[in-house]
């Protein structure tokens, strides 16, 4: 009777034990779908793998690559970062996706630095020629950028660019085309000072022109954040919402590093009603940062109000007008 017991608990045993696939299942699953261009689920099975198998770095590299076909590109750094900590030198193609990522959020010096950094550890590498072509771009785009400009001209740059935020951020319009377009005749090729006059421009009522000029930057800088946010607002504000549209689905998924750069796309969100993305970014931004923005307090105070966070709403408010008398006597943002 012992033997057959042990018979039928032996039989038990071998029929619920589970099938248990490898780490290389998951992954192989993974890399299928997203052949198939189904990221969403070739995420789910190459996280698997990753469970199943923490020491392996192709499974992050592929996830980084993923997101990077999302356009999540800031995430995709943040794990390719985490690679080159944890696995050094073995992994140096991370540095060409990185700088391939920074290229797409626009932060086109950071792009910079790392593809050169990629063909400085692999100058044969399997990525030379694309990240060549990539320098090559960047360095066209950082001269458009830099052309005139030297050492002794940065504290001139400095003065009008601080004159002309003060300007912005108090809605003086004629004042910020005023100081704006004197920078834009000594800096010809300052890009930052065109983007702040096109919005100045656009608020002081000349919209058509406004517009004109800003897509002619779009042409050049596609993947210009400063551009996008500029057009997104004004196409909002005079009810092209097809083009409202079309510009979020590229910025929802752009997380630059820089906190005024955030926060540019934060208000732009914010602008257009898209309120859950917009706090979603406002209450990650450094406040410490900040407090000279006065945007800043009105669009999150605006924001948090519209989500019916009341309370935190009014707090954010009352700082801002604690900072900034300026603030205290303008209407309260949520009814703006």
């Amino acid at each position: 009777m012992t033997k057959t017991n042990n018979r039928q608990t032996n039989k038990h045993t071998k029929a619920v034990i589970p099938f248990i696939p490898e780490a290389e299942f998951y992954f192989s699953k993974g890399v299928d779908a997203f052949y198939k261009r189904k990221f969403d689920i070739a995420l789910k099975w190459i996280k698997k793998a990753a469970e199943a198998d923490p020491n392996e770095a192709l499974y992050p590299a592929q996830m980084s690559i993923i997101h990077t076909e999302m356009g999540a590109y800031h995430l995709a750094n943040q794990i390719l970062t985490d690679l080159i900590e944890n696995h050094g030198e073995d992994y140096a193609d991370c540095y060409y996706l990185i700088a391939n990522n920074y290229a797409h959020l626009g932060l086109l010096k950071d792009a910079q630095k790392y593809a050169s950094i990629y063909l400085e550890k692999e100058p044969d590498g399997e990525f030379k020629s694309e990240t060549e072509q990539l320098l090559t771009l960047l360095e066209l785009s950082l001269s458009d950028d830099e052309e005139g400009i030297d050492f002794l001209q940065e504290d001139e740059i400095m003065i009008y660019q601080e004159t002309a935020f003060h300007h912005l951020q108090r809605k003086e319009w004629q004042s910020a085309c005023t100081i704006l377009t004197e920078m834009i005749k000594l800096f010809p090729n300052h890009t930052m000072a065109q983007h702040q006059y096109h919005y100045a421009l656009f608020f002081l009522g000349e919209r058509e022109k406004a517009i004109e000029l800003e897509k002619r930057l779009y042409q050049q800088q596609p993947e210009s954040t400063h551009t996008m946010t500029n057009l997104i607002v004004f196409y909002y504000e005079v009810g092209k919402l097809g083009q409202v549209e079309t510009l979020f689905e590229k910025l929802k998924n752009v997380y630059p590093i820089h906190f005024e750069q955030s926060l540019r796309i934060a208000i732009a969100f914010a602008h257009i009603n898209r309120f859950d993305q917009a706090y979603q970014r406002l209450s990650t931004l450094p406040k410490a940062k900040l407090k000279y923005h006065l945007d800043y307090f009105r669009y999150f105070a605006k924001t948090a109000y519209a989500l019916n966070l009341k309370n935190q709403a009014k707090k954010i408010w009352a700082e801002g007008c604690r900072l900034h008398a300026d603030l205290a006597s303008e209407a309260l943002p949520w009814f703006d």
